[in-house]
């Protein structure tokens, strides 16, 4: 996990770099002019699958007539070349570059085409009920897994039942996670629909943080005196990550950002998820406050995404599959910093992950079809249940285990308790679930007939 900390004596972390300086550039050159097209597959190949750094490439063309460090020279003068100036600066003045790949393209369309509609290839599956039970489900997923990134320390059951069973947190980790829960509901509610000013800025920051750092820190841009840095743990040894740029420096930037976030004075198209992408790096290597920072960048992504009608990232918790990869996560930025202010290693390790996201999406909805359908065909054969009963029935199946109540599930359905009352009392009624008192807690689980009721259905 990579978190913000108070000055250290940790060692900052620094990329290994080949030594080029016995390079013959002149041999460079006349080695490209030679050998042209070995050249180009191999400035191709440390670009595609993935966007490679020297500590990789360096042992990928051995055979080749350069030496790796000669070869690492003229990849990235290639990449120089071919790359363009993004709006974000680094500290030293001197703007991020990013080199669109020839995976760019693709990605973009399966992307556009996934979040157009593919997702759900039945229009059924967005009728009201399931569409909240599936928004519901992506962010919660997504609130835990990023609370989770940056030190939360729960299990994802813990969590998510404390959630739609509105549980006061028990300590600051499951704060973290119901904060950011809360954080993106409201995004997708209501501030999708505001442009992005310092106050917004802050006031997410106030609800990412609330009660889990002191007040005084909260929605107010860091300081020099604060002393912050981000550190991490590669190869099993804790370094610092990375050394935030100067307050002067932040406030200057976050104007800067705040302009682009709005699309203000834009010259030339840049696609959605691309500037995306951007805004999330931009707030990671600023790190305008002293805590939450993760958190904000990657809920400022949802902001722009849904700010720009991609309304099916709503279902989609991208941090789930970030978290798989955390180190990988710290290195893009790493990369991104040290080698030329190279954006690219950045903006391949995310496109990556959405995609990756969106097929994980995709899967879970087919499954479910799939899964749905039978259960569906026998319900309607015997009860005439709502949407959200067969929902609820569905997910009662899937594990013996499984309860709801009340007021889980009006949470998850974004209904009243009364509704979500008379929901459960008609399945009991039914004989489909049976209420046990818990603490103080009544629990609904399926009961024995429901049970064997699909099982009879399913040898027959």
């Amino acid at each position: 996990m990579y978190k913000t900390t108070k000055i250290t004596q940790v060692p900052s972390f620094k990329l290994e770099r080949p030594d080029l300086s016995r390079i013959n550039r002149q041999n460079i050159i006349e080695e490209l002019e030679k050998n042209s097209a070995q050249y180009r597959k191999i400035f191709e190949n440390a670009n595609i699958p993935d966007y490679i750094y020297w500590d990789r490439f360096k042992y990928k063309f051995p055979d080749a007539d350069l030496s790796s460090e000669g070869q690492w020279l003229l990849i990235r003068q290639l990449r120089n070349v071919s790359a363009v100036d993004i709006e974000i600066k680094a500290e030293n003045g001197e703007h991020f570059r990013w080199l669109r790949l020839p995976s760019t393209d693709e990605f973009l369309h399966r992307i556009d085409m996934l979040a157009g509609g593919q997702l759900f290839p039945h229009s059924d599956l967005l009728s009201p009920a399931n569409r909240q039970t599936f928004v519901n489900r992506g962010i919660i997923e997504e609130a835990i897994a990023s609370s989770q990134l940056e030190g939360a320390h729960t299990t994802r059951a813990a969590a998510r039942k404390m959630i739609i069973e509105n549980k006061t947190p028990k300590n600051e980790s499951e704060q973290m996670i119901l904060n950011n829960f809360k954080t993106i509901n409201t995004i997708e509610e209501e501030y999708k629909q505001k442009p992005l000013t310092l106050d917004l800025l802050l006031e997410l920051h106030r609800m990412l943080t609330n009660e889990t750092i002191d007040k005084k820190e909260q929605g107010r841009l860091r300081k020099d005196e604060d002393e912050i840095i981000v550190t991490g743990q590669i190869r099993s040894q804790q370094f610092i990550t990375h050394i935030p740029p100067k307050e002067i420096f932040v406030k200057q930037e976050i104007e800067r950002l705040i302009s682009y976030a709005n699309d203000i004075e834009e010259e030339k198209f840049i696609h959605t998820i691309i500037k995306a992408v951007f805004i999330h790096f931009w707030i990671g290597y600023l790190h305008p406050f002293t805590d939450g920072n993760g958190r904000l960048a990657r809920a400022l992504f949802y902001w722009y995404i849904l700010r720009k009608g991609y309304w099916t990232f709503m279902y989609l918790p991208i941090s789930t599959v970030i978290k798989k990869a955390p180190v990988q996560y710290a290195m893009a930025y790493i990369y991104s910093e040290q080698d030329n202010n190279d954006i690219t290693y950045f903006y391949d390790f995310h496109i990556k992950k959405i995609v990756s996201a969106l097929e994980d999406f995709k899967a879970y909805i087919n499954k479910k079809i799939n899964e749905n359908q039978q259960v569906d065909k026998l319900l309607e054969q015997n009860l005439p249940l709502n949407e959200r009963q067969k929902q609820l029935i569905h997910y009662l199946l899937s594990d013996n285990k499984l309860s709801t109540t009340v007021s889980s599930h009006a949470t998850i359905n974004a209904i009243t308790r009364q509704t979500a009352a008379r929901d459960l009392k008609e399945l009991e009624a039914a004989g489909l679930t049976i209420a046990q008192r818990e603490g103080k807690y009544i629990r609904y689980y399926s009961t024995p007939k429901l049970k064997d009721l699909m099982q009879s259905n399913n040898q027959n």
